[in-house]
């Protein structure tokens, strides 16, 4: 009769359990993996062979079939070592392990024993949680990130040794987490306060904020455009537990959770470079991980030198930048990953980087060449377009700052929690950026004055219905901030004020 060991695998972002099953046959002795697992699951059986020896076991001499289930679905990684070792010794009457059915095992095995840590632990305990597996038996380096997930016993070990003799009842629990008081400083090293003479600008960062509006930054270098872009996440709410557990899960499944594997408690901020290929931003790959705008999940995605990005991999934003996830197509499975993110953007307003000052000395054409890098359908889909300008260090001084990042974030706070209220019976809608058209007919209502200053300015511009969508979700924004039902002239006109760049760009005169 075969034995039946439990562990896990992940697709996409979410874990699933996998069987396996152990059978050994008499005849020529040799240990074969099978069940579509990748490289490192094959090389697995060398591993548990080292890993038996060492622990004071044999290896036994038979031709050992190892089945991983369900065998249609492909699996990677090294994290199966574990069950395997377990289930060989169990299988071969090394060992009278009681109740294994009631354990999950997780757990990549180094040559002399030892349990090395594995990426993606907390997605898989959730699985073993709704599968109900009531013990999950992790390495000692994993047990904090594992012990995340509630109504299942999580067990550390240093080695397979102390796991055997744990399971024969010999041994007790070596691995144990105790709850540590929270050090973690992220997120508030930065602060607002350290922002002076950009009141304008720092007002149009909290009206983004408060929606979760996409923003565009226009202006000279060291005008203060990544200063502000940095500190965006500091007046962002903090995230629900839910928030977290997602966050948490993409940045363990890409093995880039911080020191300690402890809960992520502040919204990311991803800037990656210009130079970032297609798969590094949207995800992808030969095994489909998490790409940067997966990885600003609930936080914000930070693009500086916006015009430098190629063009290609600008316009793969589309889809994320709308729908909040991305989808990744393979012959074999379809990946998708959530990508709900603030999209935040920097870019100079010309090729030396000057306009309109007079160092400057770009035509007007080499500057309308110079943005239109930038397709139209992206920067549709930018809600507020704010142009930055220089300040003078002198000035500024002694200028005392406009807002400390705790203020603007009460406000902030103030503002969502309106727009939760509004939206507590519209599912997946908690902002006013995510607003349907239906919502936005239900809560953008403008009088007749409002109304005619938007088709002027509309039909002076030539605005989508994209844009005017936009603008009226920035209005409604606006109105929370103060606490107003209703929309109300001043707000058209304060959202309005923030469109620059299509004033800019209607300036310019170009010769053909």
């Amino acid at each position: 009769m075969a034995t039946m060991v439990k562990s896990f695998a992940i697709q996409g972002i979410d874990g699933y359990c996998v069987d396996i099953e152990i059978k050994m046959l008499e005849g020529q002795p040799a240990t074969l993996i099978i069940g579509l697992g990748d490289q490192a699951v094959k090389e697995a059986a060398e591993r548990i062979q080292a890993a038996i020896d060492e622990s004071g076991y044999v290896f036994p001499k038979k031709r050992v079939i190892i089945s991983l289930a369900p065998s249609d679905k492909k699996k990677r990684g090294s994290h199966f070592d574990l069950a395997m070792a377990v289930g060989v010794l169990q299988q071969n009457g090394d060992i009278g392990a009681k109740n294994l059915s009631d354990y999950g095992f997780i757990g990549e095995l180094s040559l002399d024993g030892r349990l090395r840590e594995c990426r993606g632990i907390l997605p898989m305990i959730i699985a073993g949680q709704k599968k109900g597996v009531k013990k999950i038996i992790v390495p000692e380096a994993n047990i904090k990130e594992a012990c995340l997930v509630h109504g299942v016993e999580i067990l550390g070990f240093h080695d397979i040794g102390t796991v055997i003799r744990y399971l024969e009842g010999k041994s007790i629990v070596t691995g144990k987490y105790q709850e540590e008081k929270n050090l973690d400083v992220s997120g508030k090293s930065l602060d607002f306060k350290d922002v002076k003479g950009q009141d304008e600008l720092i007002e149009a960062a909290v009206l983004a904020a408060a929606g979760g509006h996409n923003m565009l930054m226009i202006g000279e270098p060291g005008c203060g455009k990544t200063m502000i872009a940095q500190r965006i996440p500091t007046i962002l709410p903090e995230m629900t537990e839910e928030e977290c557990l997602e966050v948490t899960k993409i940045h363990s499944i890409s093995g880039l959770l911080p020191s300690g594997h402890s809960l992520m408690k502040y919204r990311p901020f991803r800037a990656p470079h210009h130079n970032a290929s297609l798969n590094a931003l949207i995800g992808g790959g030969v095994n489909a991980m998490p790409g940067e705008v997966s990885l600003a999940h609930n936080g914000v995605l930070f693009l500086d030198e916006l015009a430098e990005f190629s063009r290609r991999t600008l316009d793969a934003l589309r889809q994320p930048i709308e729908d909040k996830k991305v989808s990744i197509s393979r012959v074999n499975s379809t990946h998708t990953f959530p990508a709900n993110f603030m999209f935040i953007t920097a870019m100079n307003p010309c090729p030396c980087g000057y306009y309109p000052s007079k160092k400057c000395k770009c035509t007007d054409y080499e500057i309308i060449k110079y943005r239109g890098k930038i397709s139209g359908p992206i920067m549709d889909r930018i809600d507020i377009q704010k142009e930055v300008h220089p300040v003078n260090f002198f000035e500024i001084a002694n200028q005392k700052s406009y807002c400390s990042s705790e203020e603007l974030r009460n406000k902030v706070k103030s503002a969502r929690l309106i727009q939760q209220e509004r939206y507590s019976n519209e599912k997946g809608i908690n902002c006013n950026a995510q607003m349907t058209t239906e919502l936005i007919q239900k809560y953008c209502g403008l009088d007749k004055e409002s109304l005619d200053i938007l088709r002027e300015t509309s039909e002076k511009y030539a605005y989508s219905a994209r844009v005017i969508h936009k603008l009226l979700r920035l209005a409604r924004t606006s109105a929370d901030l103060e606490g107003v039902e209703k929309i109300r002239q001043k707000d058209i006109e304060k959202v309005l004020l923030c469109r620059d760049l299509d004033k800019s760009n209607s300036e310019m005169v170009v010769i053909k």
